[in-house]
């Protein structure tokens, strides 16, 4: 386990937060579950049938299981959520249909303050994790966009923040405008500095630097760099610049002298979706690092997407995240 790990957890103990995992009847969940509760991560509600919860043979002790078919919470809920949405169209019936998914419930308890924050994803996909989130939680007070990043921790590594860096987007917005761009580019750097504990020196990645090439794709991030600066001048953040010369110091110091980032960004930016996840799973393979995510940020509440390829630990870890975020 990375030492970031160790202190996101140690974090997340300290928060007392309540998380609720709505994939209750995959058995990964129902085993993070006892992890997450046995190392005092956070309390734990686990949405599902108890009878195929229970047939996992975990134990369950200390964990609150709420099955959305028969709980007697639905009601109040989906009177809850036919408040928040009847002027969008939404009938009470349908609100109490909609909260027979365990996504939806699970967002309502968050909305409704009897859980911090969700993750899901192991069994469905980001779609149907994200859709109840936005329509529900909503963006955050200032936010414009939700995107979403994963830490990575490269071991043995002097690059970023001692192997530790947020790559984004590397799961959700396809492809960013320079103003879209810009938004992740902040998003990502207050992301850091929350889960991290230390200043983002955020790169604004393409494959030039400082005009050593000129296109549209080039030009999306030089504009997205002046647009996030306007923003957020106090932020240290520069682009656009190749991935060799953001982390690694002698090739920033001979491409781009003088920048405050060059050489040593731990916070970096993706053009697009394509080249974010592409290079957040070429680190996690060849480099072996650990990624976690993807990460929301942007959202009023945290809610987190699971990869339907987690494991155990991988939830474990996201739940600890979530936890953090959720202070």
């Amino acid at each position: 386990m990375s030492e970031f790990l160790n202190k996101t957890i140690a974090r997340a103990r300290s928060l007392h937060k309540t998380i609720v995992l709505p994939e209750g009847e995959d058995a990964r969940t129902v085993e993070a579950a006892r992890k997450v509760v046995d190392a005092e991560i956070a309390r734990v509600i686990v949405l599902g049938a108890a009878e195929v919860i229970k047939g996992f043979g975990v134990n369950l002790e200390g964990i609150e299981i709420i099955d959305p078919l028969v709980s007697g919470d639905t009601e109040e809920l989906a009177e809850q959520l036919y408040t928040l949405r009847k002027d969008k169209g939404l009938s009470r019936e349908q609100a109490a249909e909609l909260l027979r998914d365990e996504l939806y419930y699970g967002v309502m308890l968050v909305k409704s303050g009897k859980a911090d924050g969700m993750v899901a994803g192991a069994a469905h996909a980001t779609s149907d994790v994200l859709r109840p989130a936005l329509q529900i939680l909503k963006t955050a007070p200032g936010m414009r966009l939700v995107s979403a990043f994963f830490v990575i921790v490269v071991p043995d590594s002097d690059y970023g923040e001692q192997g530790v860096f947020v790559f984004a987007d590397s799961g959700l917005v396809e492809n960013p405008n320079a103003e879209a761009l810009s938004e992740i580019a902040i998003s990502s750097a207050d992301s850091f500095h929350s889960l991290v504990g230390k200043t983002a020196r955020v790169a604004l990645l393409s494959y030039s630097t400082y005009g050593s090439a000129h296109s549209e794709l080039t030009e999306k991030v030089v504009e997205a760099t002046k647009l996030a600066r306007s923003k957020r001048p106090d932020l240290i953040l520069d682009g656009e610049l190749q991935l060799d010369a953001a982390i690694v110091a002698s090739v920033g110091a001979a491409k781009a002298p003088g920048s405050p980032v060059a050489g040593t960004a731990n916070t970096l930016i993706f053009p697009d979706l394509n080249s974010g996840n592409i290079s957040y799973k070429l680190a996690q393979r060849l480099a072996r690092a650990e990624a976690y995510g993807p990460i929301t940020q942007g959202i009023a509440r945290p809610v987190n997407d699971l990869s339907r390829g987690a494991s155990v630990e991988d939830i474990v870890g996201v739940v600890a995240i979530t936890a953090v975020q959720a202070q």
